[in-house]
């Protein structure tokens, strides 16, 4: 005799940002959604935490704060309507301010409403978050699952006495072509937004000293930010030349970028899990990148990449002439990169995703 739950699917709400804001989050919660709808045990939608007001009430969400007063109360409204219809919310968060603004109302309306809840937390900030925020773990602990995307924040957590579950990115590897490059050329890509936890001025540092060596380095800046203007400036200051800042770059642009690129270039100093770089294991594009927060519970030093210490140019320099200049070095690191892969793909996450909803829906209210 089937049960309530296995004679129809189960009914899953996704809470997370839409690709109105193009991030690691709202790329991840679109992609999920796609797939899980091809799920036939599943029903399963987004709400998304900024969602656009009707009519010609979203004029005012274009005013930069009078953006999150007027979309805030929004958002709970929609909240209070929808969850009561779903079983399951997977609610997706980052920290700080964003943590109280987005999944926090979310969370709480699953305690209103008696359904179950999952904190997909993804933030690299996540240990001063939980220690600078101790209201946080008050929240955090009335959900039924906490989920993140490496071993790195399952650490991090357990320092606070939380339990979590890793289950990693699905990255979509079949879009990006697969290349050896023999010769590597110096050809460069870095696709992080510019926020200072990024240290894209590091990238910009290194670039510089490879360009004293390679004349013709180019370097390829695929994202935007608050620090846009002082990069432009300080890339003028040093003098470099063949740097391109193209912008914020929607997904499917990022299979050509990373394509056109011979290594890519990561600086940041607080990090999670940054899809970017499996992104480029996908494409063949060898990778050198700082040591920050979860890289290495994906990266190995010599093996799928290269690995330096934070806020230092030259090291990164010096690893990049590096697989220039060593070709069998360079070919071993492209092709563990390439079996790396293997884990990060939808058939190695799906059943845990699925799984993990099917039993919260058994579970009693």
């Amino acid at each position: 005799m089937q049960t309530k739950t296995e004679s129809r699917p189960v009914r899953v709400l996704l809470v997370a940002p839409s690709l109105d804001i193009l991030g690691g989050q709202a790329v991840q919660a679109d992609r999920l959604l796609r797939l899980l709808r091809q799920e036939s045990s599943l029903e399963v939608d987004l709400l998304p935490v900024n969602p656009r007001l009707p009519g010609p009430l979203a004029l005012l969400q274009r005013v930069m704060y009078l953006r999150t007063l007027v979309t805030f109360p929004y958002y709970c409204l929609l909240l209070a309507l929808r969850v009561p219809r779903w079983e399951v919310l997977h609610i997706f968060s980052a920290s700080y301010l964003s943590f109280v603004l987005a999944p926090t109302p979310a969370i709480l309306a699953a305690k209103l409403f008696r359904r179950k809840s999952i904190l997909n937390y993804r933030s690299g900030e996540a240990e001063d978050h939980l220690a600078r925020w101790r209201s946080a773990l008050l929240i955090i602990r009335l959900v039924d699952e906490v989920v993140v995307p490496s071993a790195y924040l399952v650490d991090v957590f357990s320092k606070f006495g939380v339990r979590a579950r890793p289950v990693f990115n699905s990255v979509p590897t079949e879009r990006y072509r697969f290349r050896e490059r023999r010769p590597l050329r110096p050809l460069f890509l870095s696709n992080r937004n510019f926020h200072p936890m990024y240290n894209v001025a590091n990238t910009l540092r290194a670039f510089a000293l490879i360009q004293r060596r390679y004349p013709e380095a180019s370097l390829t800046l695929a994202g935007d930010g608050q620090e846009r203007r002082e990069l432009e400036q300080l890339a003028a200051a040093l003098g470099l030349r063949n740097v391109r800042f193209l912008g914020q770059a929607p997904p499917e642009r990022m299979p050509a970028l990373y394509d056109g690129a011979d290594i890519y270039l990561n600086s940041s100093e607080i990090d999670n899990m940054p899809t970017s770089i499996i992104e480029a294991y996908a494409a063949g594009t060898p990778v050198v990148t700082t040591n920050a927060g979860g890289i290495p519970c994906i990266l190995s030093h010599e093996e799928t990449g290269l690995m330096v210490e934070c806020r230092n140019p030259e090291a990164m320099a010096g690893s990049a002439i590096r697989l220039l200049e060593n070709e069998t070095l360079a070919g071993r690191i492209v092709a563990n990169a390439r079996r790396e892969c293997e884990k990060y793909v939808w058939s190695s996450v799906r059943d845990q995703w699925v799984q993990l909803y099917l039993s919260l829906a058994r579970q009693p209210s």
